[in-house]
């Protein structure tokens, strides 16, 4: 295959990264939908400082980029990504036994059921809901992830972000400007989240545990196993995505090896071989057919990545509510 990313920018890339650099390397792996194409270029940061590396070497030379914790909302291309990924495993977790204010700090690559769980066993509260979320605590705070009346704007305390030609900021969830499954990283993506604080209480193990349980039986009972991306679709105002799609008939239907679940119809799965043009054929018709039937336009809570043909997502374009 060509690669897009030209030889200088190319060059930099295997100066700075060495054998660590891969070229033309597949997305789908590192992605919970398990569909999309290569990146010109990938490089596992295995730290918060090589993460900070990446990006600045990125935006030093010019280099197109796009962070990947989990991978667990995104859709991306068959066509892959013409840039640079880099792949997020900065993982490190601690808890900070502070008597007036104890929280967990955890690495942005980390996975957020990971770390909430760490906090759990130590018999610290507050994070039973996030043991119940995928995909990396970078993530979690992007997208202001939650569950189970919890989320990101009631547990985030401080977050360290590095923005092009800055040094890295403390931002509290206040700088985030939260909304639902929204934040102003997400309106406005460019700064890369290196790691976060998470306000933690004092409880028991036990006590923290049969909550945690509680919640995963509940998201047993509702949400299906597989490849998927989570949510598909937001809930509309008073409303929720998943009736409005169940009532629509839609559970069960399918393109190709891409089904609607039949346990809960905003969720779609891979069960083999799906394709990025699968899974939006699909998406189109779920969207296209609440708003026959009910008036009502569902927005992505996914997110489309890559290299897209022209015209390729055409009927899933998000309405922006600010």
């Amino acid at each position: 295959m060509s690669l897009n990313l030209d030889e200088a920018r190319l060059d930099v890339l295997r100066r700075t990264f060495g054998e660590k650099l891969l070229e033309g390397e597949p997305i789908a792996g590192y992605t919970s939908l398990r569909v999309g194409g290569p990146a010109d270029a990938l490089f596992k940061a295995e730290s918060a400082d090589e993460l900070a590396l990446a990006a600045r070497t990125a935006w030093d030379h010019n280099i197109p980029f796009r962070v990947i914790g989990g991978g667990c909302n995104l859709l991306v291309s068959d066509r892959g990504y013409r840039g640079f990924i880099i792949l997020n495993r900065a993982r490190m977790v601690t808890l900070i036994d502070d008597v007036e204010h104890p929280r967990l700090r955890a690495e942005s690559g980390a996975t957020l059921g990971v770390a909430a769980r760490k906090a759990i066993k130590a018999g610290w509260g507050g994070l039973e809901w996030a043991a119940t979320v995928p995909g990396s605590v970078g993530g979690a705070v992007i997208n202001n992830a939650g569950a189970f009346g919890g989320d990101m704007q009631g547990a985030l305390l401080l977050a360290e972000i590095l923005q092009q030609g800055k040094s890295v900021e403390a931002w509290t969830s206040n700088d985030m400007v939260y909304a639902y499954r929204k934040s102003v990283l997400k309106r406005n993506p460019g700064p890369v989240v290196l790691s976060a604080e998470l306000a933690v209480t004092q409880s028991t193990p036990d006590a923290c545990l049969e909550k945690m349980r509680r919640f995963l039986a509940k998201r047993k009972q509702s949400q299906p196993p597989g490849a998927s991306m989570g949510s598909t679709f937001m809930n509309p105002p008073g409303d929720y995505a998943g009736r409005l799609l169940e009532a629509a008939g839609l559970k069960g239907e399918s393109e190709g090896p891409v089904q609607v679940s039949k346990l809960h119809a905003n969720f779609v799965i891979n069960t083999g071989d799906g394709t990025a043009r699968d899974v939006v054929g699909l998406i189109r018709r779920m969207r296209k057919t609440v708003s026959e039937q009910f008036g009502v336009t569902l927005n992505l809570e996914i997110e489309p990545f890559g290299d897209w043909a022209e015209g390729e997502l055409k009927g899933l374009e998000e309405k922006i509510d600010g």
